[in-house]
C-alpha cells in the first residue's frame, strides 16, 4: 500500500477533523459543571475520553467502517448500498432503508447544533481578555450570529479556494493544542496514568448513576466521528487514517493538559481558556483568534457534509429534486444547495437565540450523534454477518453496544434541550417518508404501459399518423414501463415526430461511474438513449444528448396534478409543487420544453 502524500494528510486534518478537533473547547468544561472536579473524577473522565476516542472513533470508523467501502465513499447511504443487495427478505430491506433514513435525519439534526456550539464556545473565550470579563452574553451571541451569517453567505462562492488553507490552519490549531497540553502535563505528569482503564471503572463505582449520565457529556469528545466517515470520498481512506494518528495525539494531549490544570486548580470554569491564559497572556488573543477560525472551519466541513448527504438523498430518490449548483469545475464534491444552506442558517441562528450559552447547547448535544453511531454499528454488524467475517462482526457488536450505552445516557438530555435535535431530525425524516410513499402511490396510479403494448401501439400510430418535422425527446425510467404522459401525447393527442427519442436515467448503487448508450434500432422513428451514473456523479444532461448526435426540436416531460382529500397526500402534493421541476434540475432549455399534465387522484 502506498503511503498518502503529506499534502493529502494535511488536507484531511483540515477538512475532516474540524468537529473532533474543536471538541476540547467545551467537553471538560461542561462535564465539570455536571460533576465535582475531584482528583478521582478528573482521572476517570480523562480515562473515559481516551477509551471513547479509541473505541468510537479509531475502532468503529477508521478501522471497521472504512474497510467496508470498496468504492472509497463513506456514510450511511453507502453502507445501505452495500447491505441491501446482501439481504434476501423484503422486510430486512425495509428495516435497513428506514434505519438509513433515520441516520441521515439524525445527522442533519446534529449538524445544526455543531456550528452553534463550536462558534459560541470560541466566542465566549473573549471573557478571558482583561477588560472584557463582564461583557454581556447578548453581545457574544450577536458576534456568534454575525460569524454564522458570514459563513453561510460565503457558501455560494464555493470552498475550493479557501479549502486549500483549511489544512495548514487546522494543523497549526492541532499543534497549538498539543503544545499547550504538553506544557500543562509537564507540571502534573501523574495525569498520564489516566490512560489505565481502571480509572474509568473506578469513576463508575464512585459516581454510580451519575457516572452513567455523565457519559452524555463525555461523548462530546467524539462528535464528528460520523462526519469523518461520510467525508471519506473527498480525500480517500489512507489520508484520513494517517491524519487521525496526528489529530488523536494532539486532541488527547489537550484533554490531558486541561485535566492536569484542573488537578492544580479546582475552581476553574473553562479549563482550556484558563490553562492557555495562565501559560502565556501575551499569546492568548492570537490563540483565541485561531480558535474562532478553527470553529469556522469545523462548521464549514459540517455544512459541506450536509450538502453531500442531501445530494445523495436527491439522486437516490429519497428527497425531491432541489436546485444544485456546482461550485468547482474540477471537484465533483464541491456543490451548493441554496434551499438547504439558508434553512440551516435560520436553524443555527434560532439555536443560538434559544440556548444562548454553550453549556446549555452542550446539554442538548450528543443524542443525535450517538443515535447515528448506533445505526452505523448495526449496519456494520449486518454486513460482516452476511459476508461471514465473524471476527470483524464480533468487534462491531462490542463497539455497537458501547454506542448504545452512550445513546441511552444521552436520552436524559431530551428534557434539557436534546429534543431540539430530534425535532430538527424529524423534519427531513418526515419529508423522506412522505415523499417516497407518495412517489410509489403516484407511480401505481399513473398506470405505466408495458414495453410490448407500447411498441405495438407506437408501430401502428407511426405508420398511420402524420409526422411532425424534427426530433422530440421524452423521459422515462426505462422502456419496460413507459409513463402514461408519453402514450397520451403520442396516441391520444396524435403528436408523433419524425424522430422520437426516449431518454432513461438509471442511478446506480455505486457513488461514481458513468456510461450512456444510444439505440437507434428499436422501431422506425423511435430511439432509446439510456444513461447510467453513480449517485454522487454530476452529469450534464444536455451535453450527453449533444454527444449522442441528437438535435431536438421539442422536449416533453410529465407533470402531475394531484387531487386528494388525504392530509398526507396533500403534504406530498405541496412538496412536489414547492420543489423545482425536472426541467430546472437538469437545466433543460426552457424554450423547447412542454410539460404534459396528468390529473391523478390519490
Amino acid at each position: 500500500m502506498e503511503h498518502p502524500s503529506k499534502t493529502s494528510i494535511i488536507k484531511a486534518a483540515g477538512l475532516v477533523f474540524g468537529d473532533i478537533g474543536t471538541s476540547p473547547i467545551y467537553t471538560l468544561a461542561v462535564l465539570f459543571l455536571f460533576l465535582p472536579p475531584t482528583p478521582e473524577n478528573i482521572m476517570g473522565a480523562v480515562s473515559l475520553i481516551f477509551w471513547t476516542l479509541i473505541i468510537m472513533v479509531t475502532v468503529q470508523y477508521t478501522f471497521l467502517a472504512m474497510r467496508l467501502s470498496e468504492t472509497g465513499e463513506g456514510g450511511t447511504l453507502v453502507l445501505k448500498g452495500i447491505l441491501i443487495p446482501l439481504l434476501k427478505k423484503p422486510r430486512g430491506v425495509a428495516v435497513f432503508t428506514l434505519l438509513a433514513t433515520l441516520g441521515i435525519s439524525l445527522m442533519i439534526g446534529e449538524c445544526v447544533i455543531t456550528p452553534a456550539i463550536s462558534i459560541l464556545s470560541a466566542v465566549e473565550g473573549v471573557r478571558q481578555i482583561p477588560g472584557f470579563e463582564l461583557i454581556a452574553q447578548d453581545w457574544l451571541i450577536f458576534l456568534a450570529i454575525l460569524i454564522a451569517l458570514g459563513l453561510f453567505l460565503f457558501q455560494k462562492r464555493g470552498t475550493e479556494g479557501v479549502s486549500r488553507a483549511f489544512g495548514p490552519v487546522m494543523v497549526i490549531w492541532f499543534v497549538t493544542l498539543f503544545i499547550s497540553g504538553a506544557i500543562s502535563v509537564a507540571f502534573s505528569p501523574e495525569i498520564l496514568l489516566a490512560i489505565n482503564p481502571i480509572y474509568a471503572l473506578e469513576f463508575f463505582i464512585h459516581n454510580g448513576l451519575l457516572g452513567f449520565f455523565s457519559l452524555s457529556m463525555i461523548v462530546l469528545c467524539a462528535t464528528g466521528a460520523e462526519a469523518l466517515f461520510a467525508d471519506m470520498g473527498h480525500l480517500g481512506r489512507e489520508p484520513i487514517q494517517y491524519a487521525w494518528g496526528f489529530v488523536f495525539i494532539a486532541v488527547f494531549f489537550s484533554y490531558l493538559g486541561q485535566a492536569a490544570y484542573l488537578l492544580r486548580n479546582t475552581d476553574v470554569i473553562n479549563p482550556l481558556f484558563e490553562m492557555v491564559f495562565s501559560l502565556s497572556q501575551i499569546l492568548y488573543i492570537p490563540f483565541l483568534l485561531l480558535m474562532i477560525i478553527a470553529t469556522i472551519i469545523a462548521s464549514q466541513a459540517v455544512i459541506s457534509g450536509i450538502f453531500s448527504i442531501i445530494y445523495q438523498a436527491i439522486t437516490t430518490h429519497l428527497l425531491p429534486m432541489l436546485p444544485v449548483d456546482y461550485t468547482s469545475d474540477e471537484l465533483r464534491t464541491q456543490i451548493y444547495i441554496n434551499t438547504v444552506n439558508w434553512l440551516l442558517c435560520i436553524a443555527v441562528i434560532c439555536v443560538l437565540l434559544i440556548f444562548q450559552y454553550s453549556e446549555r447547547l452542550a446539554s442538548a448535544y450528543g443524542l443525535a450523534v450517538t443515535g447515528t453511531m448506533s445505526i452505523t454499528g448495526s449496519f456494520m454488524i449486518a454486513i460482516f454477518l452476511h459476508r461471514q467475517k465473524y471476527l470483524y462482526m464480533g468487534i462491531a457488536v462490542i463497539v455497537t453496544l458501547v454506542d448504545i450505552t452512550y445513546f441511552l445516557s444521552t436520552v436524559s438530555k431530551i428534557t434539557h434541550g436534546g429534543y431540539l435535535s430530534l425535532v430538527i431530525a424529524a423534519i427531513p425524516f418526515s419529508i423522506v417518508i412522505i415523499y417516497t410513499a407518495g412517489q410509489r402511490a403516484l407511480y401505481r396510479s399513473m398506470k405505466p404501459m408495458g414495453h410490448d403494448q407500447f411498441i405495438k401501439k407506437y408501430t401502428r400510430a407511426y405508420k398511420t399518423a402524420r409526422h411532425l418535422r424534427g426530433t422530440a425527446l421524452f423521459f422515462a425510467r426505462s422502456l419496460d414501463q413507459v409513463p402514461a404522459y408519453i402514450s397520451r401525447t403520442m396516441f391520444n393527442n396524435e403528436i408523433i415526430y419524425e424522430e422520437n427519442v426516449i431518454i432513461s436515467l438509471d442511478i446506480k448503487d455505486e457513488p461514481y461511474g458513468f456510461s450512456w448508450h444510444f439505440d437507434k434500432s428499436i422501431e422506425p422513428g423511435l430511439s432509446h438513449l439510456s444513461i447510467s451514473y453513480g449517485y454522487m456523479q454530476i452529469i450534464d444532461l444536455m451535453r450527453i444528448i449533444r454527444d449522442a448526435g441528437i438535435e431536438e426540436k421539442t422536449i416533453f416531460y410529465g407533470m402531475e396534478e394531484i387531487v386528494t382529500r388525504n392530509i398526507i397526500w396533500k403534504i406530498f402534493s405541496a412538496i412536489k409543487r414547492l420543489c423545482p421541476s425536472f426541467v430546472q434540475y437538469y437545466r433543460l432549455p426552457s424554450h423547447k420544453v412542454h410539460g404534459v399534465i396528468t390529473r391523478v387522484e390519490l
